[in-house]
């Protein structure tokens, strides 16, 4: 299995999915960490100058749901389109809902530490905190 989560300093979990630098991706095999590896990630940063929707667009759902929005989310999946599950502490509904279209479930934890997280997550024991969702 293996297991995507977003970082900004290769130890824990970003606070916000759309703004972390990279990806720390673990290869969990037998209910140990076998391979770990680093991968960029687009963000906020590489879509800076494309055009964006209102805060919360025309789509009645909300911010993150348009075009545009769940076009740079496939982006940002197709880095860890390999993966079954991706870690983050916070992400917006829109990319959410983007990471399950591509096969990813996401998890919104408030477990910081990258490893301890992948492992529970691993076991099926990691709580989705889906409403802190924003």
């Amino acid at each position: 299995m293996k297991i995507a989560a977003v970082s900004e300093d290769g130890v824990t979990i970003s606070q916000h999915f759309g703004r972390a630098p990279f990806y720390v991706v673990l290869t969990i095999e037998n209910g140990q960490i076998v391979a770990r590896e680093s991968r960029d990630k687009m963000g906020h940063a590489q879509f800076a100058g494309e055009p964006h929707e209102e805060a919360h667009g025309e789509d009645p759902r909300g911010h993150g749901f348009d075009p545009a929005a769940q076009n740079r989310h496939a982006r940002m999946a197709a880095a860890i389109a390999d993966c079954q599950i991706l870690l983050t502490r916070g992400m917006g509904a829109g990319a959410y809902e983007s990471m399950k279209q591509a096969g990813i479930r996401p998890i919104v934890t408030d477990v910081a530490n990258i490893e301890a997280a992948a492992l529970a997550a691993a076991r099926g024991e990691l709580i989705d905190h889906a409403e802190r969702l924003h």
